[in-house]
């Protein structure tokens, strides 16, 4: 019999550790090729982690809801022969993973999760948000981390955070005028206690799950890291609409893709962008990271309520006919739970439809570290006023209002609200015999 060390895959180029949600084997169980072990989330993706070996578990070494770094041994399966290998496909996974080589178990334990020079191992996104907080290498070392080996976990950071905001309101900065220091009278003191909620004999208690808890939190560290602004436009879309009508039979029959309004938006987003680059950018402390790809996350709503936000990378590097087999792939994968880890890193601009729920309106919440999200409302029919050569007349058109809610640190109300207006223009003056 042989020892083989099952690692935790690599599972995308900006995804460094995976939560382990459970464990569909147990120790002692018989394990063949392709079974699925256990099952791992990133910040918004579930996956499962087959085997690349036939044998028997013989022990799991991370416990659930335990974080684990990429590469690390998660697992040990007794295999069936003295010097059986893994499948060559998982091995070539396997290898693809810098210093993650198939060591002795002997050897492994040796190094197993300690940082090389003792150096704090901190995951990007911690990095990311720390970044955000201005809190320096040096103040992040200061901080007590729950997570495995001590490590800083997103959790540890957020509290911290918190804390140390509501230390600062309270202990206000002296200040020099004229020769004399002076003290600003400190602020009544205000508890952030949590509400008190009762509870009746006939209400429901339901527990978050874990999905729903990673949304709740991202989206309170994003009210607390950018000022909120919004912006509100109406669009007259009647020509995309009657060219939609126009062509979807006949591309559904030839491309078998059903070409929705996403696409259409999306594109419309992407020439704005390039024509509006700063609003594509990111805030690092004092600094703005003006991006150079154009990846536009799109926000989907999954059965179970909870929502995600599936990324097309290089989105303004794709014709229509592209767009749309893409929004369709992934928003059909989103909904089956098929997402890679990292078809959801690395969005630099987000869109979301409201009206695919009736709504005209919204005021989204920015997907961080970017700077702005983009909500379509519902298109609805409506009496307008159009000019024309005779005159003003009132007509039945399409209507729609988009809504962008941006980070006022660096995108003022000038920048905000032309970029939602050139979005509107490029849907407004929509070709009706384009073709596809």
């Amino acid at each position: 019999m042989a020892q083989y060390e099952l690692l935790l895959p690599k599972m995308g180029e900006s995804v460094a550790e995976a939560t382990v949600i459970k464990w569909v084997k147990q120790p002692g169980e018989r394990i063949e090729l392709d079974d699925t072990i256990l099952e791992i989330a990133t910040d918004k993706v579930d996956s499962e982690v087959p085997s690349p070996v036939a044998g028997k578990l013989v022990r799991q070494l991370f416990k659930e809801d335990e974080i684990v770094q990429v590469g690390t041994v998660i697992a040990i399966i007794e295999t069936d022969a003295a010097a059986e290998s893994p499948d060559p496909v998982a091995q070539e996974i396997i290898d693809a993973i810098p210093g993650t080589e198939q060591l002795p178990v002997s050897i492994r334990n040796q190094a197993d999760v300690k940082e090389s020079n003792n150096i704090r191992f901190y995951s990007p996104l911690v990095r990311n948000i720390a970044n955000q907080e201005s809190i320096t290498a040096a103040e992040l070392e200061t901080i007590s981390g729950t997570g495995a080996d001590g490590r800083l976990t997103k959790d540890d950071l957020i509290n911290y955070i918190q804390h140390r905001t509501l230390k600062t309101a309270q202990n206000p900065v002296a200040q020099v005028v004229d020769n004399q220091t002076s003290v600003p009278a400190a602020a009544p003191s205000v508890e952030h206690t949590k509400p008190v909620i009762k509870t009746g004999g006939g209400d429901e208690i339901i527990e978050m799950d874990r999905m729903r808890k990673l949304i709740a939190e991202h989206m309170v560290m994003s009210v607390q890291t950018s000022p909120h602004v919004t912006s509100f436009v109406e669009a007259d879309v009647t020509n995309m609409v009657v060219w939609r009508d126009k062509v979807k039979a006949g591309f559904e029959k030839r491309e078998k893709e059903k070409i929705t309004f996403t696409p259409i938006f999306i594109e419309a987003v992407t020439k704005a962008i390039k024509d509006f680059p700063m609003i594509n950018v990111s805030v690092n402390g004092n600094q703005i990271i003006k991006k150079r790809d154009i990846n536009i996350g799109m926000a989907a709503a999954l059965p179970s309520g909870n929502l995600i936000v599936p990324v097309i990378k290089n989105a303004d590097q794709y014709n229509l006919v592209g767009l749309t087999k893409s929004v369709n792939d992934l928003a059909q994968r989103a909904r089956t739970s098929k997402l890679k880890p990292d078809e959801t890193q690395n969005g630099t601009f987000t869109l979301t439809n409201v009206g695919s729920f009736g709504n005209v309106m919204g005021t989204p919440i920015i997907n961080q570290p970017q700077v702005a999200i983009l909500a379509v409302g519902a298109i609805k029919k409506k009496p307008a006023v159009l000019e024309t050569e005779f005159g003003d007349v009132i007509a039945i058109r399409h209507m729609m209002f988009l809504s962008l809610s941006y980070d006022h640190r660096v995108v003022d109300g000038a920048l905000g609200g032309s970029f939602v207006r050139r979005v509107a223009d490029y849907l407004e003056n929509w070709d009706v015999n384009r073709e596809i």
